[in-house]
């Protein structure tokens, strides 16, 4: 099988023209963080951009959230189901965010695409996603594991137009900002993304200005065809057979009950690859649920990160991938099912697929389960100085997985989300709380060979009576990363109110809507990362420097490491 088509006859001219392309969702990217004013998309960086050409097809993807893959892909297809491309014009703009009803992932990330015309012909499209604080529904954050409903979620918007003729209607853009607990932030963002795509069309024009349309789009048809023959030839190199691997989930978000299992089969044959999803969990009563997009993108992320990392993101991609999910499942939920906690199932979705993967690809290429999830805590109260509510939403890091030659990485994202944190300082400016503790966790990671990645504990006071607390994570109960050929687990998560009295509350890692009072805390401990390979194998220097850092209290060394610990102390004197 060869990787070029023959349309490829200057690979340098390819490379220069994907790396023009990659300019430009990055300096949309860069446009939509420094312009935004919620700290999620400013700070955090809880946002996407990608390019599309005229019939949806993917053609780049800015290098933020895998998990908006899949929800910028669903915006774009319901885009174009609902609008034919005649009825498409310069100057319009649509918005969505529906898991159901327009290929969201769920409600606060919401979508704007945009249409690019050159020489009065639709020629392609500029999208980004942004992670909104807040669109109402029932608790501050729109987010918690126990709402039963998409309803219960904030407000549904399928596709619709948002401009049209280059003005912003804005009678619509208020009916949404309404129905939020911060209107004049939701405000501000959505106009924000709205000229971030502005800003793309104009920088696509100019390329389509100097290559001419049909170079373009001949070079973006040759793309395409060469990430989907690339992918195909990694997949033919792997050993044909099919690979299972199962992740437990604490609950299905209403707390109590059992466990929920994610399963997944990857099944290898010529040069596709079969995703089957069979075997996990029923639908949840909770928002654990994962909607069709989100489900597509772990996929997605899984193969180009386990088989070929610099692959290009773009529909070549999907071609070779099947994806089979039951109906009325976790991972294929059926409508009006509540999906906003998605990215706890997503992580251990991926996590799944990795863990499968290790019985295909060689020794240096696996890696120990990760933390797999992504907690979630959120703040509201009463904003002081102008109407409405903020809401402070945060995704706390944990271990990432121990590999053949490395340790894990200590206080990371994983797999599907990639936000930054929210600095110290930049929390207590803007609102009426303080962080007490921010830090890694000594024995978190899971020792062996290779030490997994130590998880983190962040406690925050608030300032202020009323303070609303929310939380989503897991691996508190059932969940928790495994270590591979002999390595450990990793450590456990929890959950901690400290009421002002001083007495102290294990939480569900559920919780929502829990009033704190003037000095009152929540304390979150992630999970810690498997360890990979023999504790016993470890060298003495990593083992001492471990004790040294104290990332390894010298009571679990002696347990995981036995003699081992007076050699490694030795070393070093």
């Amino acid at each position: 099988m060869t990787i070029l088509t023959p349309a490829l006859r200057d690979p340098i001219e390819m490379e220069v023209f994907v790396n023009r392309l990659l300019s430009i969702t990055e300096d949309m990217n860069n446009t939509l963080v420094r312009s935004s004013f919620s700290t999620n998309i400013k700070e955090r960086k809880d946002c996407s951009v990608a390019l599309f050409d005229a019939t949806g097809r993917l053609v780049a993807q800015g290098t933020q959230i895998p998990l908006h893959l899949g929800s910028l892909n669903g915006a774009m297809q319901a885009v174009l189901d609902q609008y034919p491309a005649a009825q498409i014009e310069p100057g319009d703009a649509f918005i969505s965010n529906d898991p159901y009803l327009a290929g969201g992932s769920h409600l606060p990330d919401i979508n704007i695409v945009t249409p690019v015309f050159h020489e009065d012909k639709l020629a392609f499209f500029t999208a980004n996603v942004g992670h909104h604080a807040d669109v109402g529904g029932s608790v501050p954050g729109s987010i918690a594991g126990s709402l039963r409903s998409v309803f219960e979620e904030g407000i549904r918007i399928p596709v619709v137009r948002i401009a049209q003729r280059g003005e912003i209607q804005e009678d619509l853009l208020r009916l949404i900002c309404s129905n939020t607990r911060d209107p004049e932030e939701r405000w501000l963002d959505l106009k924000v993304q709205v000229a971030t795509n502005e800003r793309g069309t104009v920088a696509v024009q100019g390329l389509l200005a100097q290559m001419g349309l049909e170079r373009a789009l001949t070079a973006v048809e040759d793309l395409i065809q060469y990430t989907r023959a690339r992918l195909e030839r990694r997949i033919s190199e792997l050993n044909p057979g099919t690979y299972s691997f199962m992740h437990m989930m604490d609950d299905d978000g209403m707390g109590g009950g059992e466990p929920v299992p994610l399963q997944v089969a990857v099944t290898v044959l010529d040069a596709r690859l079969r995703f089957d999803f069979s075997g996990s969990g029923a639908q949840a009563r909770g928002a654990m649920n994962l909607p069709e997009s989100a489900l597509k993108a772990c996929v997605y992320y899984a193969v180009k990160a386990l088989l070929d990392p610099e692959l290009a993101a773009n529909s070549g991609l999907f071609a070779p991938l099947e994806i089979v999910a039951p109906p009325g499942s976790i991972v294929s939920p059926v409508a009006p099912a509540a999906v906003g906690a998605r990215s706890l199932t997503a992580q251990k979705v991926a996590g799944a697929i990795f863990g499968a993967f290790r019985q295909a690809l060689p020794q240096a290429r696996i890696m120990a389960s990760g933390n797999d999830v992504c907690p979630a805590i959120v703040f509201s109260g009463r904003l002081p100085n102008r109407p409405g509510d903020f809401v402070y939403l945060e995704t706390v890091a944990g271990g990432s997985g121990a590999r053949d030659d490395m340790d894990g990485m200590d206080g990371v994202h994983v797999h599907m989300t990639n936000s930054s944190n929210l600095p110290v300082e930049a929390l207590e400016n803007e609102y009426p709380l303080r962080v007490e503790r921010y830090a890694l966790i000594p024995d978190s990671g899971g020792v062996g060979r290779q030490r997994g990645g130590m998880a983190v504990v962040r406690e925050v006071r608030a300032l202020a009576d009323g303070i609303i607390f929310s939380a989503r994570s897991d691996n508190h109960v059932a969940g928790r990363a495994t270590g591979v050929l002999g390595g450990g687990d990793g450590r456990q998560a929890k959950l901690v109110y400290k009421r002002a009295d001083g007495s102290e509350e294990i939480l569900s890692s559920k919780t929502s809507s829990l009033r704190l009072s003037y000095g009152e805390s929540v304390c979150l401990e992630t999970s810690g990362a498997g360890g990979f390979g023999e504790p016993q194998a470890r060298a003495l220097t990593a083992l001492a420097d471990d004790l040294r850092d104290e990332r390894v209290s010298p009571t679990v060394a002696r347990q995981a490491y036995g003699d081992l610990v007076e050699r490694a102390l030795a070393s070093k004197a």
